[in-house]
């Protein structure tokens, strides 16, 4: 195999690979839940919320390849176990179903924690001069804090 030479130090593709894992094992674990919720989402808002979970689990699929991508990219294995993704994540799981109310609070409360976590990747990634991976976190960022305040202002009272 040849050696990786991409212009990124050695410890700075392993400490921004290290990084986008935790990303990733966030972003799956979102995706999971998000899935969770629409499969089993009910009540007088079931299809909106049915829809609009929908339409985030299908972006979060493809985010979730991205980011692997990027780690392999960097010449590090991405991870893709339960195990691994839950010893890495920092989105909670829940067991229960909740209520339709408390799957949209969940659920921001689950992007505003990816959101906290890119900012982490996005300092490695600056500082190790990785432009890829500083565009790549910083659309994501974008595209969770835009489905936070979807989510906030679905569950506002009129």
């Amino acid at each position: 195999m040849t050696k990786i030479d991409i212009g990124i130090g050695e410890k700075d593709r392993e400490h921004i690979a290290d990084g986008l894992k935790r990303l990733l094992a966030d972003s799956y674990t979102l995706y999971l839940q998000t899935h969770y919720f629409h499969w089993n989402v009910t009540g007088p808002m079931f299809r909106e919320l049915h829809l609009m979970f929908e339409e985030q689990y299908t972006e979060l699929a493809g985010a979730v390849d991205d980011i692997a991508e990027r780690i392999r990219t960097l010449d590090v294995h991405a991870p893709g176990t339960y195990q691994a993704f839950a010893s890495l994540t920092s989105v909670e799981e829940v067991v229960e179903v909740p209520t339709a109310e408390n799957m949209v609070e969940i659920l921001t409360k689950g992007h505003e924690q990816v959101v906290k976590t890119c900012r982490n990747v996005l300092k490695a990634a600056q500082a190790g001069e990785d432009e890829s991976t500083v565009a790549l976190v910083g659309e994501r960022m974008s595209v969770h804090e835009k489905t936070a305040w979807m989510l906030r202002a679905t569950s506002q009272k009129a």
